[in-house]
């Protein structure tokens, strides 16, 4: 029974892999079926049963996802084309539905993004892939690496996850402007509090940028600081990296007690090594640091 779930979660898992990798194309349930290899006439049944959300219903809101990206985060894409690769043939088509869905035109979105109404829109999507298809992971996943001390930028967000969004676009157009790109200057996140702490409030997470150069005073309050160097437990996470919390559960909760280590005064933090809308979710990676004592 259990390999006969694997098989079918293994075959479904599949199936969003290759959404993930062809969002630009056409994505019929005969194409998707003979990717699940199921059959045409029960994929769609199976689909829904298994994710709670029809294929097609999946297919839109993967493409509104990495359409809202881009507009956030990608200053130098105009909205005709966000609009032709989210599978729309005009511009006004697209904004309808983004305005029905977000409640803002993309334009609109682009300059002040509303995050509320955002993640309320993406919950049925976030649920299909974390919670009905869940990441297993064990202690063969987990390696220690002594790391160096990495001096950094930071941008400190606290307060409600909701407004998370607005400091991660002022966080990439500082680092833009200070020249700071991903590909030379590391990203890490330091988590400060618990991914839903009991009052909003009180969350709190660092954005940094790895860097040796002097921070400038500027206007974001962006600030100078490291991430001390030391043993770490790491553990790699390959594809939908928005939450890492279930890595970090499975650290704490399984990991650490069997492993005999204790951890170090320093949180938990990953870096992110790949990007979402860069790559394909299922392609973005991060590794995720908990320091142990020496």
């Amino acid at each position: 029974m259990k390999a006969a779930i694997r098989n079918h979660q293994t075959r479904m898992q599949r199936v969003l892999d290759h959404i993930d990798r062809h969002l630009d194309e056409d994505l019929d349930l005969e194409t998707l079926s003979r990717v699940a290899a199921y059959s045409k006439y029960h994929f769609h049944r199976q689909f829904t049963a298994t994710f709670g959300l029809s294929v097609h219903r999946y297919v839109q809101l993967a493409r509104m996802k990495r359409a809202s990206y881009r507009l956030a985060y990608r200053d130098s894409q105009n909205v005709t084309d966000i609009a032709m690769d989210a599978g729309y043939d005009a511009p006004d088509a697209f904004a309808r539905a983004f305005r029905q869905r977000f409640g803002q035109s993309p334009s609109s979105f682009r300059k002040s993004p509303d995050w509320e109404p955002w993640l309320a829109a993406f919950t049925p999507l976030d649920n299909a892939r974390s919670k009905r298809m869940q990441r297993t992971f064990t202690a063969d996943d987990v390696t220690i690496r002594d790391v160096p001390t990495t001096p950094v930028a930071i941008m400190e967000h606290r307060g409600d996850p909701a407004t998370l969004g607005a400091t991660i676009q002022r966080f990439i157009a500082w680092r833009r402007a200070a020249g700071l790109h991903p590909r030379t200057s590391p990203t890490f996140n330091v988590w400060r509090s618990e991914r839903c702490p009991e009052s909003p409030a009180d969350y709190s997470v660092d954005l940094c940028a790895g860097t040796d150069r002097p921070v400038a005073p500027n206007g974001e309050h962006v600030k100078a600081g490291e991430i001390p160097g030391g043993r770490c437990a790491v553990l790699r996470v390959v594809g939908h990296t928005d939450n890492l919390e279930p890595a970090a559960l499975f650290l704490y909760r399984d990991w650490l007690p069997a492993s005999g280590e204790e951890a170090r005064d320093f949180p938990i933090y990953c870096q992110r090594l790949s990007f979402f809308p860069e790559v394909p979710e299922h392609e973005a990676v991060a590794e995720v640091f908990l320091p142990l004592k020496a």
